[in-house]
C-alpha cells in the first residue's frame, strides 16, 4: 500500500487530502478530510473511493477525485504508477485471503 498526503487548496474547507494504491483490494484511492464538531483537527472523510475491489483502476481516475481539493504534485500520477507496479506478483497472506473471501466472496 502507498500513501501520499497531498497539501489541500485553500478556501475549500478540506484539511487533509490523501491519494494512494491499495494492492490487496488491487484499486487506487483517495480521500478527503473537512472537519467536524467532534473532529475540528482531524476531520472526517468526506469523500472517499477506492474501498472496492478495482474501483479506481488507475492513477488518473483517483487524481481526479481529489484535484478539486488539493494541490497535485508533478510527478504524483507516475509514482501511483510505479507503487501498483512494484506490487505485481505480491500474494494476499493468509489473513487477507480469508478477510476477502468473508467480504467479497472471493480473494481476486
Amino acid at each position: 500500500m502507498s500513501r501520499y498526503e497531498l497539501t489541500p487548496r485553500a478556501g475549500k474547507g478540506v484539511i487533509k487530502v490523501v491519494i494512494g494504491w491499495d494492492r490487496p483490494l488491487q484499486t487506487f484511492f483517495a480521500q478527503v478530510f473537512t472537519p467536524t464538531e467532534e473532529e475540528s483537527e482531524e476531520g472526517e472523510a468526506t469523500i472517499w473511493l477506492g474501498t472496492e475491489p478495482g474501483e479506481l483502476p488507475t492513477p488518473e481516475a483517483a487524481i481526479r477525485v481529489v484535484e478539486a481539493y488539493a494541490e497535485i504534485p508533478e510527478m504524483l500520477g507516475q509514482s501511483l504508477e510505479d507503487d501498483m507496479r512494484a506490487s505485481v506478483g505480491v500474494k494476499d497472506g493468509t489473513h487477507q485471503a480469508e478477510a476477502k473471501k468473508r467480504l467479497f466472496g472471493s480473494i481476486h
